[in-house]
């Protein structure tokens, strides 16, 4: 049998908080509406994992925090509230939070044909907005392709795209990685 999700009424940023604790799921808040966070495929969930397990120990000997998937980002106190996929924090007010990270310095989402477009339209605008994130990575999970964008003068961003064989330099965090190690282990439905 198929539970039927029913859409709850919009709420307060406070009823989300409290609300959210009582749920199964998570739920993302953009303005008084909740949206349910399905399961992703295995794929997707691997190549967050991989991207957090080189980033975590450059990161934690920088005194900086890395989550995957279950930590919320504040976009603004108000709204929205997302789940990245994979996200990077070395301001001191998020280094021990509890309910959400507020000062991100890079979000990265595994892109899936279901979230792809999400992924680059609705998230991707709001979470430029976000005063400190310095670098947003788009990495597909269909095909070995990674784009990043870099926050440069003003309101500029600057985009990179990186495929098969490219190091991704990450200069928030003074960092380069190959490609390759996102992808260990993943098998592309053409390959099957």
């Amino acid at each position: 049998m198929v539970a039927i999700l029913q859409q709850p009424p919009k709420m307060t940023i406070e009823e989300y908080f409290a609300w959210e604790l009582q749920q199964e799921l998570r739920y993302e808040y953009v303005n008084g509406e909740v949206f349910a966070m399905t399961g992703g495929t295995i794929p997707h969930n691997d190549i967050a994992l991989n991207f957090y397990r080189v980033l975590y120990p450059h990161l934690r000997a920088r005194g900086c925090r890395v989550n995957v998937s279950d930590v919320k980002v504040q976009v603004t106190p108000q709204s929205p509230y997302y789940y990245p996929d994979v996200i990077v924090s070395c301001d001191p007010q998020d280094l021990n939070a509890r309910k959400f990270i507020q000062n991100p310095k890079i979000i990265a989402e595994v892109l899936s044909p279901s979230t792809s477009e999400k992924d680059r339209g609705e998230k991707f605008t709001n979470y430029l907005k976000i005063p400190s994130l310095q670098e947003y990575l788009l990495i597909d999970s269909e095909k070995i392709s990674v784009e990043r964008y870099c926050r440069g003068e003003g309101k500029m961003w600057l985009y990179y795209p990186y495929t098969e064989g490219d190091m991704i330099t990450l200069s928030s965090i003074e960092f380069e990685l190959a490609i390759a190690p996102l992808y260990e282990g993943i098998i592309f439905e053409a390959e099957e």
